[in-house]
């Protein structure tokens, strides 16, 4: 049955802005079109705009999406950094601040200083916590999706099978959403650049390595939520290096920042992160410059291995260590298309991230308004009587 939160789904897209264009796309009857824009425009999610161009008579009413309905609170927590946005129910930002914060001060902590931030935000726009309609969260760590609990995530102390919506429902009603940091800057990406495409994969590599995956135009994260880490694959060689997962030889322990950095400085050079080492290749010292292609190359095994399997149509590499986007994609592709099938090839692409560190925020805005503004979500909404 087509309800009013599918009509709103053909408004939002554009696919129908008039009423005559919604009773051809439905097949509803004018009167059964009538009322549940009604009820959207009750909901305050619809107005009308002016006339389209008429082919004779009155000019058609447009119908519009109201994305000034509510905001959305959007937190993307980093292992030493993070970024705070409240945006439209578009996805446009409204107000949006970025600071340095250790994910390792725990759960109580972090997230004070994050709702702190979001009261903050929410005021200079004038906005108030009752015009919240949703969170969206991204973590450095493993998440169980359905429950939106960090699962034994490395670099989180404290964190595990921690409750972050049941934090923010002490603030705010809307729901609370929370997913691992790669699948949202995936999400971002796909979104914002390659909607066109339906399988995508996007790599981070800054600290650690992991992979987000778009898989028939949505984020695959598995039974468990583990899927993409690619920093824990083992690459052959390797066998006396020590991954801090416990294991040799991880992709991680080889070729992500923190590795880069410590080879470095064995080196004699100055890196103690991975943004250390992109200054490096930017300031032309060979040794890093090398150290990043070599990463490709290892970055570049793991990857052909996916192409195989997966065949996406892109692969995105985003990260600190992707600002040393010539060097790095250099050896990505090297490999990648010396081990993958000319089929799996012929089209691919891959690229340096567009969105660069804002991604991940783009991310997680769009993964609550998808949900919020579902044809489901919307419905149940108006059936309860409630703001969507």
């Amino acid at each position: 049955m087509t309800g009013a939160g599918s009509l709103l789904r053909l408004i939002r897209s554009g696919e129908a802005v008039t009423r005559a264009d919604l009773v051809r796309r439905t097949g509803l009857a004018r009167s059964t079109v009538a009322q549940r824009l009604e009820a959207l425009r009750a909901h305050q999610l619809v107005y009308e705009a002016g006339g389209t161009t008429s082919t004779g008579g009155r000019p058609p009413t447009v119908l519009m999406f109201n994305q000034g309905a509510g905001v959305v609170l959007v937190a993307d927590l980093g292992a030493t950094h993070s970024r705070l946005v409240v945006s439209d129910l578009a996805g446009a930002p409204l107000a949006e601040t970025k600071f340095d914060m250790e994910i390792g001060e725990g759960p109580e902590a972090v997230l004070a200083t994050v709702h702190e931030c979001f009261e903050a935000l929410l005021s200079e726009i004038g906005r108030r916590p009752e015009d919240v309609r949703g969170i969206g969260v991204g973590v450095p760590g493993p998440v169980a999706f359905t429950r939106g609990e960090p699962v034994a995530p490395p670099i989180m102390p404290g964190w595990d099978g921690f409750s972050i919506p049941d934090w923010f429902a002490r603030h705010y009603a809307g729901p609370v959403l929370v997913d691992n940091d790669v699948n949202i800057m995936a999400l971002g990406e796909h979104w914002t650049h390659w909607r066109q495409n339906e399988h995508l994969l996007y790599v981070k590599i800054g600290t650690g390595i992991g992979c987000g995956i778009v898989a028939g135009g949505r984020i695959h994260r598995g039974s468990q939520g583990a899927a993409g880490d690619i920093g824990h694959v083992r690459l052959a060689g390797h066998d006396d290096t020590v991954c801090r997962c416990g294991n040799t030889g991880c992709l991680e322990a080889v070729a992500g920042g923190r590795a880069l950095a410590s080879k470095l400085t064995a080196l004699g050079l100055e890196a103690e992160s991975s943004r250390e080492v992109v200054a490096l290749v930017r300031a032309g010292e060979p040794q890093a410059i090398q150290a990043v292609r070599d990463a490709g190359r290892c970055l570049g095994e793991v990857l052909a291995g996916c192409v195989n399997f997966f065949n996406p149509g892109a692969i995105v590499i985003g990260g600190d260590i992707a600002e040393a986007h010539q060097q790095l994609l250099a050896g990505v592709r090297e490999v990648i298309f010396q081990r993958s099938l000319p089929l799996a090839t012929g089209d691919l692409r891959i690229v340096p991230s567009r969105l660069g560190d804002r991604a991940g925020a783009i991310g997680a805005g769009i993964m609550v308004i998808e949900h919020i503004l579902s044809p489901e979500a919307v419905d149940r909404a108006i059936q309860n009587g409630i703001a969507a």
